[in-house]
Protein backbone atom coordinates (compact mmCIF):
# COMPACT_ATOMS: atom_id res chain seq x y z
CA UNK A 1 0.00 0.00 0.00
CA UNK A 2 1.25 3.49 -0.88
CA UNK A 3 2.46 5.67 1.98
CA UNK A 4 3.94 8.81 0.47
CA UNK A 5 3.31 11.72 2.82
CA UNK A 6 5.12 14.29 0.66
CA UNK A 7 2.95 17.17 -0.58
CA UNK A 8 1.69 17.87 -4.08
CA UNK A 9 3.12 21.11 -5.50
CA UNK A 10 0.99 23.59 -7.44
CA UNK A 11 2.03 26.84 -9.05
CA UNK A 12 0.41 29.70 -10.95
CA UNK A 13 1.33 33.26 -11.79
CA UNK A 14 -1.04 34.59 -9.12
CA UNK A 15 -4.22 33.62 -7.30
CA UNK A 16 -6.02 31.99 -10.23
CA UNK A 17 -4.54 28.55 -9.63
CA UNK A 18 -6.37 28.41 -6.33
CA UNK A 19 -9.31 27.08 -8.37
CA UNK A 20 -7.12 24.03 -9.01
CA UNK A 21 -6.01 23.93 -5.37
CA UNK A 22 -9.65 23.93 -4.29
CA UNK A 23 -10.55 21.00 -6.54
CA UNK A 24 -7.47 19.04 -5.50
CA UNK A 25 -8.36 19.47 -1.84
CA UNK A 26 -11.85 18.19 -2.66
CA UNK A 27 -10.82 15.20 -4.80
CA UNK A 28 -7.78 14.26 -2.67
CA UNK A 29 -8.82 15.36 0.82
CA UNK A 30 -5.99 13.55 2.63
CA UNK A 31 -3.14 14.86 0.46
CA UNK A 32 -0.97 17.75 1.63
CA UNK A 33 -0.63 20.66 -0.82
CA UNK A 34 1.92 23.43 -1.33
CA UNK A 35 0.77 26.31 -3.54
CA UNK A 36 3.14 28.85 -5.09
CA UNK A 37 1.74 32.07 -6.53
CA UNK A 38 4.32 34.06 -8.49
CA UNK A 39 2.57 37.30 -7.61
CA UNK A 40 5.66 39.44 -8.25
CA UNK A 41 5.55 38.57 -11.96
CA UNK A 42 1.83 38.17 -12.69
CA UNK A 43 0.51 38.01 -15.37
CA UNK A 44 2.40 35.44 -17.45
CA UNK A 45 0.00 35.79 -20.38
CA UNK A 46 1.69 38.84 -21.87
CA UNK A 47 5.23 37.45 -21.56
CA UNK A 48 7.29 35.76 -24.28
CA UNK A 49 7.58 31.97 -24.52
CA UNK A 50 11.20 31.99 -23.33
CA UNK A 51 10.36 34.18 -20.34
CA UNK A 52 7.41 31.98 -19.33
CA UNK A 53 9.59 28.86 -19.56
CA UNK A 54 12.21 30.54 -17.37
CA UNK A 55 9.62 31.62 -14.80
CA UNK A 56 7.96 28.20 -14.81
CA UNK A 57 11.28 26.45 -14.26
CA UNK A 58 12.06 28.77 -11.34
CA UNK A 59 8.68 27.96 -9.77
CA UNK A 60 9.23 24.25 -10.29
CA UNK A 61 12.70 24.32 -8.72
CA UNK A 62 11.41 26.22 -5.70
CA UNK A 63 8.66 23.66 -5.18
CA UNK A 64 11.08 20.77 -5.58
CA UNK A 65 12.97 22.24 -2.62
CA UNK A 66 9.73 21.71 -0.66
CA UNK A 67 10.08 17.97 -1.45
CA UNK A 68 6.92 17.74 -3.57
CA UNK A 69 6.10 14.37 -5.09
CA UNK A 70 4.13 15.70 -8.07
CA UNK A 71 3.91 19.08 -9.79
CA UNK A 72 0.70 20.69 -11.07
CA UNK A 73 1.15 23.57 -13.49
CA UNK A 74 -2.06 25.44 -12.61
CA UNK A 75 -1.43 28.16 -15.18
CA UNK A 76 -2.68 27.87 -18.74
CA UNK A 77 0.09 30.00 -20.23
CA UNK A 78 2.81 28.02 -18.45
CA UNK A 79 1.08 24.76 -19.42
CA UNK A 80 1.00 25.89 -23.05
CA UNK A 81 4.62 27.06 -23.19
CA UNK A 82 6.58 25.17 -20.56
CA UNK A 83 4.91 21.81 -19.86
CA UNK A 84 7.07 19.75 -22.23
CA UNK A 85 10.26 21.37 -20.93
CA UNK A 86 9.29 20.66 -17.33
CA UNK A 87 8.32 17.06 -18.07
CA UNK A 88 11.65 16.43 -19.78
CA UNK A 89 13.80 17.84 -16.97
CA UNK A 90 12.01 17.17 -13.67
CA UNK A 91 12.23 13.99 -11.65
CA UNK A 92 8.58 14.08 -10.55
CA UNK A 93 5.38 13.68 -12.60
CA UNK A 94 4.05 16.94 -14.07
CA UNK A 95 0.40 17.69 -14.88
CA UNK A 96 -0.86 20.75 -16.78
CA UNK A 97 -4.34 22.18 -17.23
CA UNK A 98 -4.71 22.36 -21.02
CA UNK A 99 -5.27 18.70 -21.89
CA UNK A 100 -7.81 18.09 -19.07
CA UNK A 101 -9.68 21.21 -20.22
CA UNK A 102 -9.76 19.95 -23.80
CA UNK A 103 -11.22 16.60 -22.69
CA UNK A 104 -13.87 18.36 -20.62
CA UNK A 105 -14.90 20.63 -23.51
CA UNK A 106 -15.32 17.73 -25.89
CA UNK A 107 -17.38 15.79 -23.36
CA UNK A 108 -19.87 18.67 -23.05
CA UNK A 109 -20.23 20.15 -26.52
CA UNK A 110 -23.22 19.08 -28.58
CA UNK A 111 -22.55 20.92 -31.84
CA UNK A 112 -18.73 20.66 -31.89
CA UNK A 113 -18.37 24.45 -31.87
CA UNK A 114 -16.04 25.26 -28.97
CA UNK A 115 -14.83 28.65 -27.84
CA UNK A 116 -11.62 29.14 -25.88
CA UNK A 117 -10.73 32.31 -24.00
CA UNK A 118 -7.32 32.87 -22.47
CA UNK A 119 -4.35 35.17 -22.13
CA UNK A 120 -2.54 36.51 -25.17
CA UNK A 121 0.17 33.88 -24.67
CA UNK A 122 -2.20 30.94 -24.30
CA UNK A 123 -4.21 31.90 -27.38
CA UNK A 124 -1.09 32.55 -29.46
CA UNK A 125 0.32 29.15 -28.51
CA UNK A 126 -2.74 27.39 -30.04
CA UNK A 127 -2.33 24.79 -27.30
CA UNK A 128 -6.07 24.31 -26.74
CA UNK A 129 -6.85 24.22 -30.45
CA UNK A 130 -4.22 21.56 -31.03
CA UNK A 131 -5.29 19.51 -28.00
CA UNK A 132 -8.96 19.58 -29.00
CA UNK A 133 -8.34 18.80 -32.67
CA UNK A 134 -5.98 15.98 -31.72
CA UNK A 135 -8.85 14.37 -29.85
CA UNK A 136 -11.58 15.22 -32.39
CA UNK A 137 -10.53 16.25 -35.88
CA UNK A 138 -13.92 17.63 -36.94
CA UNK A 139 -14.33 20.04 -34.00
CA UNK A 140 -14.47 23.77 -34.73
CA UNK A 141 -12.39 25.78 -32.25
CA UNK A 142 -12.60 29.56 -31.95
CA UNK A 143 -10.27 31.49 -29.68
CA UNK A 144 -10.26 34.93 -28.10
CA UNK A 145 -7.59 36.59 -25.99
CA UNK A 146 -9.02 38.40 -22.93
CA UNK A 147 -6.03 40.18 -21.39
CA UNK A 148 -8.05 42.44 -19.11
CA UNK A 149 -9.71 39.54 -17.28
CA UNK A 150 -6.62 38.71 -15.20
CA UNK A 151 -6.12 42.17 -13.66
CA UNK A 152 -9.87 42.41 -13.05
CA UNK A 153 -9.78 39.10 -11.17
CA UNK A 154 -6.62 40.02 -9.26
CA UNK A 155 -8.17 43.33 -8.17
CA UNK A 156 -11.47 41.71 -7.19
CA UNK A 157 -13.49 43.49 -9.91
CA UNK A 158 -15.62 40.44 -10.66
CA UNK A 159 -19.06 42.07 -10.80
CA UNK A 160 -20.51 45.34 -12.02
CA UNK A 161 -20.52 47.42 -15.17
CA UNK A 162 -16.77 47.35 -15.88
CA UNK A 163 -16.30 43.54 -16.13
CA UNK A 164 -19.67 43.28 -17.87
CA UNK A 165 -18.64 45.68 -20.65
CA UNK A 166 -15.24 44.01 -21.00
CA UNK A 167 -16.86 40.56 -21.24
CA UNK A 168 -19.35 41.76 -23.86
CA UNK A 169 -16.55 43.16 -26.01
CA UNK A 170 -14.48 39.97 -25.81
CA UNK A 171 -17.23 37.36 -26.10
CA UNK A 172 -19.61 38.64 -28.76
CA UNK A 173 -17.33 37.51 -31.65
CA UNK A 174 -17.37 33.96 -30.25
CA UNK A 175 -21.15 33.97 -29.89
CA UNK A 176 -21.42 34.92 -33.57
CA UNK A 177 -19.60 31.65 -34.33
CA UNK A 178 -22.37 29.60 -32.73
CA UNK A 179 -20.38 28.10 -29.89
CA UNK A 180 -22.22 25.97 -27.33
CA UNK A 181 -19.20 25.41 -25.06
CA UNK A 182 -16.67 27.93 -23.75
CA UNK A 183 -13.37 26.91 -22.17
CA UNK A 184 -12.14 29.27 -19.46
CA UNK A 185 -8.54 28.94 -20.57
CA UNK A 186 -7.03 30.80 -17.63
CA UNK A 187 -7.32 29.82 -13.99
CA UNK A 188 -8.23 33.41 -13.09
CA UNK A 189 -11.35 33.39 -15.24
CA UNK A 190 -13.61 31.31 -12.95
CA UNK A 191 -13.67 34.35 -10.66
CA UNK A 192 -15.53 36.10 -13.48
CA UNK A 193 -17.73 33.11 -14.28
CA UNK A 194 -20.99 34.81 -13.34
CA UNK A 195 -20.33 37.77 -15.63
CA UNK A 196 -19.11 35.48 -18.42
CA UNK A 197 -22.18 33.23 -18.12
CA UNK A 198 -24.48 36.24 -18.11
CA UNK A 199 -22.83 37.48 -21.31
CA UNK A 200 -22.90 34.20 -23.26
CA UNK A 201 -26.30 33.02 -21.98
CA UNK A 202 -27.51 29.73 -20.60
CA UNK A 203 -27.17 28.03 -23.98
CA UNK A 204 -23.37 28.03 -23.64
CA UNK A 205 -21.69 25.67 -21.17
CA UNK A 206 -18.65 27.02 -19.36
CA UNK A 207 -15.72 24.65 -18.88
CA UNK A 208 -13.38 25.21 -15.95
CA UNK A 209 -10.45 22.84 -16.33
CA UNK A 210 -9.74 22.82 -12.58
CA UNK A 211 -12.02 19.90 -11.76
CA UNK A 212 -10.82 17.85 -14.73
CA UNK A 213 -7.22 18.58 -13.75
CA UNK A 214 -7.90 17.34 -10.23
CA UNK A 215 -9.24 14.06 -11.64
CA UNK A 216 -6.12 13.69 -13.77
CA UNK A 217 -3.89 14.32 -10.75
CA UNK A 218 -5.84 11.71 -8.75
CA UNK A 219 -5.16 9.17 -11.52
CA UNK A 220 -1.45 10.03 -11.59
CA UNK A 221 -1.21 9.68 -7.80
CA UNK A 222 -2.82 6.26 -8.01
CA UNK A 223 -0.91 5.01 -11.06
CA UNK A 224 2.48 6.16 -9.76
CA UNK A 225 1.87 4.76 -6.27
CA UNK A 226 2.16 8.24 -4.73
CA UNK A 227 -0.86 8.22 -2.43
CA UNK A 228 -0.44 9.13 1.21
CA UNK A 229 -1.44 6.71 3.93
CA UNK A 230 -5.20 6.53 4.65
CA UNK A 231 -6.34 8.91 7.36
CA UNK A 232 -3.48 11.37 6.93
CA UNK A 233 -4.34 14.89 8.07
CA UNK A 234 -3.40 17.20 5.17
CA UNK A 235 -1.07 20.14 5.60
CA UNK A 236 -1.60 23.21 3.40
CA UNK A 237 0.95 25.93 2.68
CA UNK A 238 0.83 29.02 0.47
CA UNK A 239 3.98 30.65 -0.91
CA UNK A 240 4.03 33.95 -2.80
CA UNK A 241 6.77 36.03 -4.38
CA UNK A 242 5.12 39.36 -3.48
CA UNK A 243 2.35 40.96 -1.40
CA UNK A 244 1.29 38.09 0.90
CA UNK A 245 -1.39 40.29 2.50
CA UNK A 246 -3.11 40.87 -0.85
CA UNK A 247 -2.90 37.18 -1.66
CA UNK A 248 -4.47 36.24 1.66
CA UNK A 249 -7.34 38.66 1.11
CA UNK A 250 -8.09 37.48 -2.43
CA UNK A 251 -7.66 33.80 -1.57
CA UNK A 252 -10.63 33.97 0.78
CA UNK A 253 -12.89 34.28 -2.28
CA UNK A 254 -11.57 30.94 -3.53
CA UNK A 255 -11.04 28.99 -0.31
CA UNK A 256 -13.72 29.89 2.17
CA UNK A 257 -13.09 26.80 4.32
CA UNK A 258 -9.31 26.55 4.06
CA UNK A 259 -6.98 28.37 6.42
CA UNK A 260 -3.21 28.25 6.08
CA UNK A 261 -0.24 30.61 6.48
CA UNK A 262 0.98 32.66 3.53
CA UNK A 263 4.76 32.85 3.27
CA UNK A 264 6.87 35.22 1.17
CA UNK A 265 9.62 33.56 -0.87
CA UNK A 266 12.51 35.05 -2.83
CA UNK A 267 13.52 33.38 -6.08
Amino acid sequence: MADDSRPIGIFDSGVGGLTVFRELSRHLPEESLVYLGDTARVPYGSKSRDTVIRYANACAQLLLKQDVKLLVVACNTASAFALDALKSTLSVPVVGVVEPGAYAALSRTKNNHIGVIGTVGTVASKAYTQAILHLRHNAAVYTQACPLFVPLAEEGWTTGDVPRLVAKNYLEPLLMRGIDTLVLGCTHYPLLASVIQETVGIGVTLVDSAEETARTVADVVKNHNLACSPGQIPQYRFLVSDAPENFLKTSRHFLKQVSAPVEWVDF
